[in-house]
């Protein structure tokens, strides 16, 4: 098995303009020496979020407990302001890195496929400020547009919400900030309405006793394809060992924090700089809702609602629908299950 791990490959990793971690963490370090390793084969892993919240922090996870170099890969991980913000993006369709990747960036011609669902289900819950009850109540209001402006993550969550009430985007006023914005945003009363993670709601209701849950977006949008990684068509195409070998150490990693809870805490805490009570918090939410795949993380009809979605929403045109296959390459993630012993369940958790 190892012998194809390390089978040497050449991946082109060009300059990006975000952060760059290699933080020389001991697990790995003690991984990387390991033999039958000839070289390290290079990958930079993209996460959305500068920092990232908890349900991001799988690369981080698999780098400090060695499990990328168990498969002979040396990764960077890289934050990006948003999953779909333009560097993200530009990252991903030039081969530099592995990052989320929609649906819709596949319907707008991007030569890019997603190859894991790291997480499929949504964690998020639309917080708002005091007095609001319901989603028609956000009418006129102030709501976040972080992670990419319009039509990133955080301002497609509030036309959600709007929508379940009849409203369009052009009744209320969208903010865009950066990422580590979202939660003192909120709080300071910024903005009134925005996606937040398990974590940051715990610490949202910790700060300001007053903001309220108006819904969680997996109740909202129980189909919605929250979170896959991608790479570029013709990486897929010259290097797939890399990418599943890079997947099925994400695999292991995911696992590991659904089975060892204590030994992963300290690493979130690290690369999220939360403290633990909430990253404690947001592990059991995560692990609790099956949120991180423990296996490919596709579901053809989860793949094809959010594709209809992003139709009926006008983010793709009718005409350059794509299909499932077209957006997602589920053979390479079975590639990866399969390098990482096979399909396990966890609970009730099978994706």
């Amino acid at each position: 098995m190892l012998a194809r791990h390390c089978f040497l490959r050449f991946v082109p990793l060009l300059a990006i303009t975000a952060c760059v971690l290699d933080a020389g963490l001991p697990g790995e370090a003690v991984a990387q020496g390991a033999p039958n390793c000839p070289t390290m084969r290079k990958i930079n892993i993209g996460v959305s979020s500068a920092p990232p919240n908890v349900v991001h922090t799988t690369p981080y996870v698999a780098k400090e407990l060695g499990l990328f170099a168990k498969y002979c890969i040396d990764a960077n991980v890289i934050q990006f302001e948003g999953g779909q913000s333009a560097t993200a993006t530009t990252a991903v369709a030039q081969g530099s890195a592995i990052s989320a990747v929609s649906d819709v960036a596949v319907g707008r011609g991007m030569k890019v496929r997603q190859i894991w669902g790291l997480a499929p289900r949504l964690p998020q819950s639309y917080m708002v400020a005091e007095g609001i009850k319901t989603a028609a109540d956000l009418k006129g209001k102030r709501l976040s547009a972080t992670g990419g402006g319009v039509g990133g993550f955080n301002w497609r969550m509030g036309r959600e919400v709007l929508k379940s009430a009849g409203l369009e985007v052009g009744d209320a006023q969208f903010i865009s900030s950066a990422m580590a914005g979202r939660l003192p945003g909120l709080v300071a009363g910024q903005i009134e309405g925005v996606s937040l993670h398990p974590e940051d709601v715990y610490l949202a209701k910790k700060q300001k006793p007053t903001l309220n849950v108006l819904v969680q977006l997996a109740d909202l949008l129980p189909d919605y394809m929250f979170n896959a990684y991608g790479a570029a068509s013709d990486w897929i195409a010259r290097d797939r060992a890399l990418l599943s070998d890079t997947i099925a150490a994400m695999i292991e990693a995911n696992r590991t924090m659904y089975r060892d809870k204590a030994k992963v805490v300290p690493i979130i805490v690290k690369a999220t700089e939360k403290p633990q009570e909430a990253v404690e918090f947001a592990l059991d939410v995560l692990t609790r809702n099956c949120v991180w795949s423990v296996n490919e993380g596709f579901d053809p009809k989860r793949t094809s609602w959010s594709i209809d979605n992003s139709v009926a929403a006008g983010d793709i045109e009718a005409d350059k629908k794509p299909t499932v296959e077209q957006v997602a390459d589920v053979a390479l993630a079975r590639e990866a299950v399969a390098a990482a012993g096979g399909r396990v369940t966890i609970g009730n958790c099978k994706d």
